[in-house]
Formats: structure tokens, C-alpha cells, sequence
């Protein structure tokens, strides 16, 4: 009984921010362990299964770089670097799209749609909706990397008002018809930018930021835009964590209302994070 109360009081507490949020844009970064663990992934799908029933607009962007991995060893396709850097040429950039806008991405669909929920598969080429041009980093040639230029939104309004759940593969395209591989995060963000999501939502294999890597306790649930670049200075912030903090600075400044970092490993850990007090991860917001 007491397990049952329980329950009860958790759907209470959830009651405002189910009201605040629905009809709302969350935009959803799905990678890490997430996408590969298959009782992980269930349970993130229910998460997103429940969040669409509750009327909240749900748009995913995905990542693969595993799957993307396991397909070049497979195609004995062996990589080339330069300073370092991963360089994408033609041959690779064919089976990147084929395994991001073929397989992942209608895996996802697929699972969604496993739950009676409505859901379309597209890549950031579909309706023009990711604009590219070619990434030079420090002034390296990666081949088919790309950066967003542009989002047309139009394709995933359309989805989201016929009631589907847009699941986007990171590829975009120029005007001369060249494809792109995009970073994830990017195109998340630019995505969530362009249709003034009330949130963006980074699924990550991390808890959020830490005070103390080696402190469980330490995690900062709240960061406004002025703490976390003073986090960053002071490095409290640091190695791997840096870009992807200045992700979430850069998609606040650019009109998300706030950003998370979650932990995909933990049970439930989405529905836990937005419709809790306390949340589970770190929250970016402008204030």
C-alpha cells in the first residue's frame, strides 16, 4: 500500500509541470548507453512514449557513432587522420548516411512506434531542413564534416501538428547537393533554437556537471548562463565537459528556455528530471 501512495504523490507533484509543459517543443539529444543498452532503451522510450501522451511536442535528434564504427570495421574501411583529427571522405560519408538515416534512425522510429504512438524517420537532408557547408577545423580539411548554416522548420512542424514524433538523423546538405555529417549536439541545437523549444534535453552517460569528478554528491543541479562560464574559467568545469557546457550556454543564448544534462542510465531518468523538484541532472537556464 505504502508503495502505492508512493506512486500516487510522484503524479501529484508531477501535476504543475505536466500543465506548464504541454503544447510545449522538448527536443531530446539521444545518444551514450541509451541507444545500446536494450533495457535502457526501453525504458527511454517509454519516457518519450509518455511525455507525447501528456501532449508535450517531442521532436528527437540521435547520434550513432557506434553503430557508424561497427559498420567501417565491417567494411574494412580504414580511417584516415589528419593532426589527429577523424577526416570523413566520400566512401565513409556513404555509410555514415546509410547507418544514421537508415538503421538508427529507423530503429528509433521503429521502437517508438512499438508503443501505438505515431512517429517519422527523417535526415536533416529531408525538406532542405539542415543547411550545410563544409567544417574546417583550425584550418584542417575534413572532408564531408559539416557545420548548419540554416534549419528550415517547416518539415517538422508539419510532423509535430499531424501528431508524429520527428526522429532527425544529423545530416545536412549544401547548395550544391554535397552531404554533410553533422555533430549531434550541433544540430540538436540549432534545432531547438530555430522552433523556440521550452527544452532541449541532453542524453549523456554522465550525471551533469560536478564540483568534484571524484564526489558523487557534488553535482550542480542549476547553472544560469553568467555560472557556468565562471564554472568554466575557474575549472570547475573541465576536459570532456567544457564543449558540451557551452552546447547548452550557446542553445540558452539562442532561445531555449532551459537545458539538461541527464544521465540515460538511470531508471526513467528523463521523467525524473522534468517533472521532479530536485530533477536528476544539471539544468542551463538564462537567470
Amino acid at each position: 500500500m505504502e508503495k502505492n501512495i508512493g506512486k500516487a504523490k510522484v503524479l501529484i507533484e508531477a501535476i504543475p509541470y505536466i500543465q506548464s509543459f504541454r503544447g510545449k517543443t522538448v527536443v531530446i539529444k539521444y545518444g551514450g548507453s541509451a541507444m545500446v543498452d536494450e533495457r535502457i532503451k526501453k525504458m527511454m522510450i517509454e519516457d518519450i512514449a509518455l511525455l507525447r501522451l501528456i501532449g508535450i511536442n517531442i521532436v528527437v535528434v540521435h547520434g550513432g557513432g557506434p553503430f557508424i564504427n561497427e559498420m567501417l570495421d565491417k567494411m574494412k574501411i580504414e580511417p584516415e587522420f589528419k593532426e589527429g583529427l577523424r577526416v570523413t571522405d566520400q566512401e565513409t560519408m556513404d555509410i555514415v548516411e546509410m547507418v544514421l538515416s537508415g538503421k538508427v534512425n529507423k530503429n528509433i522510429v521503429n521502437d517508438i512506434q512499438k508503443l501505438d504512438l505515431k512517429s517519422v524517420g527523417i535526415s536533416g537532408k529531408d525538406g532542405m531542413t539542415l543547411k550545410a557547408e563544409k567544417l574546417y577545423k583550425d584550418g584542417i580539411d575534413l572532408g564531408y564534416v559539416g557545420k548548419i548554416i540554416s534549419v528550415d522548420t517547416e518539415l517538422i512542424d508539419g510532423l509535430i501538428k499531424s501528431g508524429s514524433i520527428p526522429v532527425i538523423a544529423p545530416i545536412g546538405r549544401d547548395d550544391q547537393g554535397n552531404t554533410y555529417n553533422i555533430n549531434a549536439d550541433y544540430a540538436a541545437i540549432a534545432i531547438a533554437s530555430e522552433l523556440n523549444a521550452q527544452k532541449l534535453v541532453f542524453v549523456t552517460d554522465v550525471k551533469g556537471v560536478m564540483r568534484d569528478v571524484n564526489d558523487p554528491n557534488s553535482l550542480i543541479s542549476y547553472m544560469n548562463l553568467e555560472e557556468a562560464r565562471m564554472n568554466i574559467e575557474n575549472g570547475i568545469i573541465s576536459g570532456g565537459m567544457i564543449p558540451k557546457v557551452e552546447c547548452c550556454i550557446e542553445a540558452v543564448e539562442n532561445g531555449v528556455n532551459t537545458v539538461h544534462i541527464i544521465d540515460g542510465n538511470l531508471d526513467h531518468s528523463m521523467l525524473l528530471e522534468i517533472f521532479t523538484q530536485d530533477g536528476i541532472g544539471t539544468m542551463f537556464g538564462r537567470k
